[in-house]
């Protein structure tokens, strides 16, 4: 039995999510604040700065699903960035930069994968350490 079957299936739909916003973001970089009624940024070409960065996780999600044990250390990056998007968000809200119901994009886009990416790295990090070697 695969002792990482769950995970697998994890930063697979972590892969799939983050590809989708990624492409959705570049193509239609105003669609979640026309969504969320707020005024459209000067400068959407920032926005689709950070949608291409969240489709590059994709690729180290789909890598991390394909062999847990290899590429398992990659996690760390996704997992600090689920952790950092929500302080940030709470910072920026709370000076009244951005509205709180911009919060629903940190809840689905990091908030919800910060559990399952956490017990992953506490299950990874008791295994004996292997070294990224090319095929």
């Amino acid at each position: 039995m695969d002792e990482f079957r769950f995970y697998r299936w994890v930063f697979y739909a972590a892969a799939a999510y983050n590809a989708i916003w990624g492409i959705v973001m570049v193509a239609i970089p105003n669609l979640v604040f026309d969504l969320m009624g707020m005024a459209r940024p000067n400068y959407p070409s920032l926005w689709q700065c950070i949608g291409m960065m969240v489709g590059v996780y994709a690729i180290g999600y789909w890598l991390i699903a394909r062999d847990p044990v290899r590429y398992g250390v990659f996690a760390w990056i996704g997992f600090l960035g689920k952790l950092f998007g929500p302080i940030g968000f709470l910072m920026s809200a709370s000076k009244g930069e951005l509205p709180w119901r911009f919060g629903w994009i940190n809840l689905a886009n990091d908030v919800i994968w910060l559990i399952p990416f956490g017990m992953f790295l506490a299950k990874i990090s008791k295994r004996p350490k292997v070294a990224i070697t090319t095929p």
